[in-house]
């Protein structure tokens, strides 16, 4: 198998400094004096990407106010409040921002901030840190909301076989017993989701087998919870579907998948797909972190970003799987693996490479992903949290303009991308 993936502080900001960070310009409003403290704030001008894979809204006008959109469509359509701020994102484009499903974070509290603060700056609102979580700080974060950072969740402690030698987070477990308890203790704990992994890493360990990880799927699920698998090979992906599985945090990676398991997908409707694709193996261009990215940090991913035949040949077997489930109509979020807070960036490029749709792509990555984590957000819609990216270009005509960021509003406040650039560097 191929190396790994290349891929994978702020403060709350007044009106005024996210008006600075967005470079726009404030207009005065009608009726101003008496409705002065009205907390509205009119955003004009610019296309908006809902992220449903509805066309875009051009000329649009939103307003957000209480941290959620209060109203959106085109201009003259929609009622400014007397007294609230205007702000002019003329030629700009809009999109909502991105949520992630698959991450591992730090698990110390500040180191653990610094990533979610890193990935608010690259237009993230919220991470999944999936299976390698231990220790009482990540369940407490899940119940807090970090100014200018990313929402963080967490499946906490997932579930494997024994693995010595590699991370000793998850529960090894050896009997359907033993991995009842470890659900139970992470339902306990406000968990998400329940991780499972089933991999042999390529023969070095024993694999988790049916009977094991059926009953810490159907104990998930006796908890309310959901259950989310690391897999490798495509007749454990079929067992994991026949077992009750909810989603997946890879694709297939062995072989094309073939019409029995499109057809047990196709039987599942609400079944999930982080395809988490890995490197294409192809001369990438990493400029566009330059400045934001440390020097000592951006040099060797540069560096090793050349043509590798291996690699491509296996991100193929999974860019044709993922091709073919997105057709049939899979629900596909974005995941990236790891703790590389750009990687969504690349992923997304990735999944375009597979043939999906720009807009595709972007619904997988705010709607789909946000819904798969159960938030309000991942829409440019009334009633949703005001979670948004303001770029510079149209990411429907490249999707490689989602790095071209101008502004970063999470729960309607700009992130302040200056300071997080600043202690980074």
């Amino acid at each position: 198998m191929p190396s790994p993936s290349l891929r994978r502080v702020a403060i709350a900001c007044g009106w005024l400094a996210a008006l600075a960070a967005a470079g726009c310009t404030q207009q005065g409003s009608e009726g101003f004096g008496a409705s002065a403290q009205s907390t509205a704030v009119a955003f004009e001008g610019a296309r908006v990407i809902v992220g449903d894979e509805s066309a875009p809204i051009e000329n649009a006008v939103f307003v957000v106010d209480g941290g959620q959109f209060a109203a959106v469509g085109k201009a003259g359509e929609v009622s400014i409040p007397p007294g609230a701020k205007r702000v002019s994102l003329s030629g700009k484009t809009v999109m909502p921002a991105i949520v992630d499903t698959h991450t591992h974070l730090n698990r110390e509290r500040d180191a653990l901030v610094l990533d979610l603060q890193r990935r608010a700056y690259f237009g993230v609102s919220a991470a999944l840190s999936l299976g390698q979580d231990n220790g009482s700080v990540v369940y407490a974060m899940q119940r807090e909301q970090v100014p200018g950072a990313a929402l963080y969740r967490t499946a906490g402690r997932g579930i494997t076989a024994p693995e010595p030698g590699r991370n000793e987070a998850p529960y090894w477990i050896k009997t359907a017993d033993e991995g009842r308890a470890g659900v139970r203790e992470q339902a306990a704990l406000g968990v998400e989701i329940i991780k499972v992994w089933v991999d042999d890493r390529n023969g070095t360990y024993p694999k988790l087998g049916p009977e094991l990880y059926g009953a810490v799927i159907e104990e998930a699920h006796k908890n309310g919870l959901r259950a989310i698998a690391h897999v490798y090979t495509l007749e454990d992906a079929k067992g994991l579907v026949r077992a009750g599985i909810d989603a997946f945090a890879h694709g297939v990676r062995d072989r094309d998948i073939d019409d029995e398991y499109a057809g047990l997908v196709k039987e599942r409707p609400n079944l999930v797909l982080g395809p988490n694709l890995p490197d294409r193996g192809v001369a990438i261009d990493l400029g566009w972190l330059r400045g934001a990215v440390p020097a000592a940090t951006l040099a060797p991913l540069q560096a090793a970003a050349t043509n590798r035949p291996e690699a491509q040949a296996f991100f193929g077997i999974q860019a044709r799987n993922l091709a073919r489930l997105s057709a049939q109509g899979m629900r596909i979020v974005l995941g990236t693996d790891g703790n590389t807070p750009w990687a969504p960036h690349l992923e997304m490029e990735d999944m375009v490479a597979t043939g999906m749709t720009p807009a595709q792509v972007i619904t997988a990555a705010t709607r789909n992903s946000a819904e798969f984590l159960r938030l309000d957000s991942g829409t440019v819609a009334a009633g949703k949290s005001a979670d948004f990216v303001v770029l510079d270009a149209n990411p429907l005509d490249d999707i490689k303009n989602t790095r071209r960021i101008d502004a970063v509003y999470l729960r309607g406040a700009a992130v302040d991308r200056d300071a997080i650039r600043s202690a980074w560097q």
